[in-house]
């Protein structure tokens, strides 16, 4: 077939929108994790679009530090449970960027906390609108069934057992195994896991007696992964119509089969799009939002799992063919300029290429193992860019490092490794 210039012309995308250069963007980020690549994400797209763009961060210890587009690292912050401190810390920032930011948390926690003290927060800091008590409201897991259930939203059946025969009514209820999951995954401490899959009532009772700020302890009933992991990505104006918004599913997730993404995929799912729409005006959440889903392959019915109330890690995933992703589209509503309409890039693919490889070379034999060519078929890696290589290095690095200290700490203590399947694992 003859190439027609004039076609070519025709079908290019437009440019990205201007960002407002004018307002700066400061990262919050509350729980420590140096692998955050939803944090890398941020800073490129923002700061690849003309945007100052700071971050509070671990120090040169997170490789997100070594990105060319972070204007500025700042100190780590006092926890949100000292809020009076991490007001103060938040403030001397802002002076520092000099002149008001938009502040945009990237986990639950801190989402809860700018929520519940945006009057204080109001004079140093630019934020969406939002109602103080919905984003701890959504991102509780008990509370989330419970609203769920009012409201006529499918998610998977749960009880929330406060004693040893209560775990053995929901076991003989539901089957096993049995979906474990804390209400409140942000009051976790480090190296423990939100969700798991439990094969065995003895399971679940260890789980039970464990004492966890982030209790009660929810039992639900597994769904087979058969119907595939979905997620749903948009961002709500203060009137909660959705500015833009996208469908992804998971094709790899660490742990196999749930847990974050691996690698995902841009599904034009208008199904989807309508029950997360739904949901997100009913349970009345504005600004950036995260939803997890898993359908139920025997009924076809979509089950939430999860709902934050914040950016996802891997939202850089919806970037249309314009430009245009959740950050810019924030940014632009916050700074008051005008949001176009979306232009999707259904088939578009994201790959997070520690995880990845971690599954490939760990587990070569097993039959959930990642699928050759992934790498090669991702549209954006999560930390590999040609303009920006220095995070790409410093997380190898960090990766190999974190990699020989778990063997040495497995072999001397003689613990297998997790192969848990689970509906939602670690936080995004």
């Amino acid at each position: 077939m003859r190439h027609n210039p004039r076609a070519s012309l025709d079908t290019r995308p437009p440019e990205s929108p201007c960002l407002d250069p004018g307002l700066p963007v400061l990262l919050l980020r509350t729980n420590h994790n140096f692998f955050h690549h939803g944090t890398l994400g941020a800073i490129r797209s923002l700061g690849r679009a003309g945007v100052p763009v700071h971050a509070i961060l671990e120090g040169r210890a997170n490789p997100v530090s070594r990105s060319r587009y972070l204007r500025e690292g700042h100190p780590w912050a006092p926890p949100v449970d000292r809020p009076s401190a991490l007001l103060s810390h938040l403030r001397v920032i802002s002076e520092r960027v000099g002149g008001a930011a938009l502040l945009l948390p990237l986990d639950d926690a801190g989402a809860i906390f700018v929520a519940e003290h945006a009057d204080a927060l109001a004079p140093a800091f630019v934020l969406p609108r939002q109602d103080p008590d919905v984003p701890r409201l959504v991102a509780d897991k008990a509370r989330l069934i419970e609203s769920c259930a009012g409201y006529g939203l499918a998610c998977p059946d749960s009880r929330t057992p406060g004693t040893s025969a209560e775990v053995d009514a929901a076991a003989r209820a539901f089957g096993l195994p049995l979906v474990a999951k804390w209400a409140r995954p942000w009051r976790l401490g480090p190296g423990l896991r939100s969700t798991t899959l439990v094969h065995t009532r003895e399971d679940a009772h260890r789980l039970l007696a464990a004492s966890h700020d982030a209790g009660p302890l929810i039992l639900q009933r597994h769904i087979p992964p058969g119907g595939g992991d979905w997620f749903f990505h948009g961002y709500f104006d203060g009137a909660l119509d959705c500015l833009f918004g996208g469908t992804g599913r998971k094709h790899l997730a660490h742990p196999p089969h749930a847990g974050h993404t691996v690698s995902g995929e841009w599904v034009d799912n208008p199904e989807l799009t309508e029950l997360a729409i739904r949901a997100v005006r009913l349970l009345g959440c504005r600004g950036l939002v995260d939803l997890d889903f898993r359908r139920d392959p025997r009924t076809g019915a979509y089950h939430l799992l999860d709902f934050n109330p914040r950016i996802g890690a891997q939202f850089r995933l919806f970037a249309d063919r314009q430009g245009l992703d959740l950050a810019r589209v924030l940014h632009l509503h916050q700074s008051g300029r005008r949001v176009p309409r979306p232009r999707p890039a259904y088939g578009r693919r994201l790959l997070v290429e520690n995880h990845y490889l971690r599954q490939a070379l760990g587990r070569p034999l097993r039959r959930d193992a990642p699928p050759r060519g992934a790498l090669r078929r991702a549209d954006e890696l999560a930390w590999y860019a040609g303009d920006d290589l220095p995070p790409f290095f410093a997380m190898g690095r960090r990766t190999v490092l974190t990699a020989a200290r778990r063997g040495l700490g497995k072999r001397g203590s003689g613990r297998p490794h997790d192969t848990h399947d689970t509906h939602t694992g670690e936080r995004e």
